[in-house]
């Protein structure tokens, strides 16, 4: 009498190998969701930055900040709203937002009003 041995994973295997696999998608979503938050974040604090170089070489060329996007020649990353509520020849101000996530970057800079979260002259702020 021949014994024929099968060769294959049984049932019980196969349940492990996908509860296994459920709990490591488990640990990495969230993780991944983190990550983008924290792209995004940087992408506005990224602006910010650009931002303040391109105010203050425009101050160079006119001795006053300018509230225009336009007159800075300067365009923020994709879904990144940016708003300057002030700019005069002693200072601005500027604050940015992006659609995929509920946090505001801001600074300011001389003479400007400060706006929120930023608390500190020059210090550029996430909340």
């Amino acid at each position: 009498m021949r014994h024929s041995r099968r060769t294959g994973f049984t049932l019980i295997e196969l349940l492990i190998v996908v509860v296994i696999i459920g709990v490591l998608a488990a640990i990495a979503v969230p993780k991944f969701e983190n990550t983008k938050g924290r792209a995004y974040t940087a992408a506005m604090k990224s602006d910010l930055r650009n931002l303040a170089t391109a105010e203050e070489g425009y101050f160079f060329s006119y001795n006053t900040y300018t509230s225009s996007l336009t007159n800075l020649n300067f365009i923020p990353s994709v879904h990144v709203t940016l708003t300057i509520p002030e700019a005069t020849g002693s200072g601005w101000s500027a604050k940015t937002t992006h659609s995929s996530t509920s946090t505001q970057c801001a600074i300011y800079m001389g003479t400007a009003a400060a706006v929120a979260p930023a608390t500190h002259e020059s210090s550029l702020t996430c909340q």
